[in-house]
């Protein structure tokens, strides 16, 4: 259809830049000076619904629409606001003044649709997962459709983009033009510090826009471009004249619709909404820091908010930082007066009208600061200075807008247990003798399964030594595997609230009403890509640990159905040690009833399955039998720690791998250690297979493999057994001198796993089994003569210089 160009020419045009304090307190007085009947802003024409919600007094900036497809297909995308956001203050200057006041861009479902080959994305897409303090981390699943397309109004190029040799944008151009560093200072210095009143402001920033709209023109902003000037213009029918509205858009959109230069054909580019939905939900000041939608961003939400409550007065926003900054270094020990942070606020202001600002930005309270509270040490900057900018505010919804039950749940669930509930990591430990802790340990799990960003796993204390830990080198890791969670004392957890986790509460409610139903609905899915038993034993014990009955008994029926055919020795050996720890210790998750009558059969039928797959699970090469040696360790530790298993089959199929030379020789080696480990063979026994495997006769590769092995169960108890080290000095000593060369690398690697204590070990049973002790200690007492002597001639040589020195003087 055909536009009425002029018409939309002749719209107060009210062009901004998104979450700029500067841009909101210009738009407040131009709505004041012209007071029109209606104000369009864009934004998802499908959430005008929310408007209502979004500006009621009970509705706490930093909040966001979110859009999410309802179709299963993971999309979603967010549009935040601030207090000073502009399109924020517009909506709220409409329902204050009684003004009509709609979103008109283009619907969420188009937004979150394939636009060719990407989606279509809005202006303010932003990454609610991201973090800042991970430079070029990957971005979430949840991520803003449209993260690369940014607004053309805002988006300078990115260092990538140079290194690649692209020529520079017209945002460089600008800012070196004017003589500043970077496009950040260039946009303070011309727009955000200078108090322009409204109508130049608007002039200004439409002049500057028009320059810039051509940089990354893409077709698809060029569609939205008459989306959202067919959408005005109906909305404005023939009841409003253009002087009685005003729109208030991106500064390109804005340009665009100036100049008359929108396509109306282009619309019909836009795909096909997708099936959607959407909400309102709390944003954060980190969050909004880490927006990557448009050009450079809201670095500092919180100076930004400190400027706009002092009606943009940046300078009162320095000196309140800096106030603040003044008292962290004060708390700390350091010394800071209100004189320095006087000091401090001066070169503020005085470097930025050095530069041509007419106020001080980020960039000079960070150098003034340096320069004089810091010395010029910016540890404490990099480390208080930048959080304290960017605030942790966590926004607020009114009550109107009900949330689903995924999200009703968890935050009563956060509320009652007393977690963290900010945009800010916090660490806490669960004590799993509290019945309490318990249901909050399983919601935790449950989240973690159900992928809901939220907490985060970061360690354990153990009940006590694993049975056969002492063989392995000590007490239970700190990140131990999910099996070993079932004998835990306590667990330590790190948690934070983002913007990111109501997105997942949102998009997971297709799964479930309940955080139980959607874990269970994920393990079940989990358990039907299952392929083999230790697949199933892990799904079973997540089931475990999220208290999900449903799970659990399927991932048995599946464990059970899969150790029939499954001739994996590496996934049966897995499903061996689940097994043990439920047998060992039921589950703090009330479902330890299932234990004894059904897991304790399993566990000894999946552990004879196991044992007679050793043999050939170990033959190959060290990469083939890399999983097999694991397995070995886990099977040894089952059959000391379980009296249900047959312990007699495990230590009968270890050493026929000790005596098997088809096998791995560094798979033998392990088993040997093992088995002395276990005082299955004694020191004289193993004497002898190791001196039969080091032996002259055989290969020196298989010789160090075989060593490599055996020393990689436990170090320094081997080294400490005399006749082993003699057993290792005959092999050494015996390599005939035109072989040793060509054994060296593979010895190296044998004996490169000990440390300072092993070696030390080794030389002391060394030097015992040559018998080079006591020649050591006498020629020890033969060197400490001399040197006693020596120290003698030296004392008296002394004495007799300081006296000649006396003379002198």
């Amino acid at each position: 259809m055909d536009l009425d160009l002029d018409r939309l020419a002749a719209v107060h045009l009210f062009p901004v830049r998104h979450h700029s304090p500067r841009s909101s307190a210009a738009l407040r007085a131009y709505l004041d000076e012209v007071r029109p009947k209606a104000v369009f802003v864009e934004g998802p024409s499908d959430a005008n619904a929310l408007l209502e919600a979004l500006v009621d007094p009970r509705t706490v900036p930093p909040v966001a629409i979110l859009g999410y497809r309802t179709d299963g297909a993971p999309a979603s995308s967010l549009w935040p606001f601030a207090a000073y956001s502009p399109e924020y203050v517009a909506l709220k200057w409409a329902f204050e003044h009684g003004a009509r006041a709609e979103l008109i861009d283009v619907p969420v479902g188009v937004t979150l649709a394939p636009f060719e080959g990407d989606r279509v994305g809005h202006d303010d897409a932003e990454d609610p997962g991201g973090d800042a303090r991970e430079v070029g981390a990957e971005r979430s699943e949840h991520a803003g459709a449209g993260g690369d397309d940014a607004d053309e109004d805002d988006a300078p190029a990115s260092a990538e983009d140079e290194a690649e040799g692209e020529l520079e944008s017209i945002y460089e151009a600008c800012a070196r033009a004017r003589g500043f560093r970077s496009f950040e200072e260039f946009w303070e210095a011309s727009f955000e510090a200078p108090r322009h009143d409204p109508r130049s402001f608007r002039e200004a920033l439409l002049a500057y826009a028009d320059l810039v709209r051509g940089e990354g023109d893409r077709l698809v902003h060029r569609a939205r471009d008459a989306y959202m000037a067919r959408r005005l213009l109906d909305r404005m029918g023939p009841g409003l004249a253009p002087h009685e509205v005003v729109a208030v858009l991106g500064a390109a959109h804005a340009a665009a619709f100036a100049a008359r230069d929108v396509d109306p054909a282009l619309e019909a580019r836009l795909p096909a909404p997708a099936p959607c939905a959407a909400t309102l939900i709390p944003f954060s000041f980190p969050r909004l820091s880490e927006q990557l939608g448009y050009g450079a961003g809201n670095r500092a939400p919180q100076y930004y908010q400190r400027a706009h409550d002092a009606g943009g007065d940046f300078r009162r926003a320095t000196l309140e930082v800096l106030i603040d900054f003044t008292e962290h270094l004060r708390l700390r020990g350091f010394m800071a007066s209100l004189a320095d942070t006087i000091e401090a606020f001066r070169l503020a202001v005085a470097l930025a009208e050095h530069r041509g600002k007419a106020e001080p930005g980020l960039d000079e309270v960070r150098e003034a600061t340096i320069a004089t509270l810091c010395r010029g040490d910016a540890t404490h900057v990099d480390g208080f200075l930048w959080p304290a900018v960017i605030g942790r505010n966590v926004g607020r919804v009114a009550d109107r807008i009900g949330k689903n039950s995924l999200q009703e749940e968890f935050w009563r669930e956060v509320r009652e247990r007393r977690l963290p509930a900010t945009d800010a990591p916090e660490a806490f430990r669960l004590s799993l003798t509290n019945e309490v802790e318990v249901g909050t340990s399983v919601l935790l799990h449950r989240l973690r399964i159900a992928k809901i960003p939220y907490a985060a796993y970061a360690g354990t204390r153990a009940a006590g030594r694993r049975a056969g830990a002492a063989g392995r080198g000590g007490a239970a890791a700190q990140q131990a595997p999910p099996e070993e969670l079932l004998g835990q004392l306590s667990e330590t957890w790190e948690a934070q609230w983002t913007p990111a986790t109501d997105v997942a509460l949102v998009e997971k409610i297709v799964l479930g009403d309940t955080l139980e139903q959607v874990a269970t609905r994920l393990l079940e899915e989990d358990l039907a890509a299952c392929h083999t038993t230790g697949e199933a034993a892990d799904v079973l014990l997540n089931g475990v640990l999220a208290s999900s009955a449903r799970a659990v008994a399927a991932a048995l029926r599946a464990c059970d159905q899969l150790a029939a055919g499954d001739g994996d020795l590496p996934s049966l050996a897995r499903a061996c040690r689940a097994f043990a720890g439920l047998v060992s210790f039921g589950s703090s998750r009330s479902l330890s009833s299932l234990g004894d009558g059904v897991i304790a059969p399993m566990l000894e039928r999946t552990f004879a399955r196991a044992v007679l797959r050793v043999h050939g699970g170990c033959t190959g090469s060290d990469e083939a039998v890399a999983g097999a040696k694991e397995a070995l360790r886990t099977l040894h530790d089952v059959a000391l720690s379980q009296p249900l298993v047959d312990r007699g089959a495990w230590l009968e199929a270890a050493r026929g791998l000790v005596d098997s030379e088809a096998v791995n020789p560094t798979a033998s080696g392990l088993a040997c250690g093992l088995l002395y480990l276990a005082q299955g063979i004694d020191d004289a026994e193993v004497a002898r297979v190791v001196g039969l495997r080091l032996g002259g006769a055989a290969p020196p590769e298989a010789a160090a493999s075989f060593l490599a092995g055996f020393l990689e169960v436990n170090a320094l108890v081997l080294v400490k057994s005399r006749p082993v080290v003699e057993a290792l000095d005959a092999f050494l000593g015996g390599i005939a001198p035109e072989r040793f060369k060509d054994a060296l690398p593979v010895l190296r690697r044998a004996f490169s796993g000990l440390g300072a204590t092993e070696r030390r070990y080794l030389l002391e049973n060394v030097l015992a089994a040559r018998r080079l002790g006591d020649k050591a200690r006498a020629a020890q007492a033969v060197l400490l003569e001399k040197d006693r002597e020596k120290l003698k001639e030296m004392s008296e040589d002394l004495s007799q210089a300081m006296d000649d020195l006396d003379d002198l003087l």
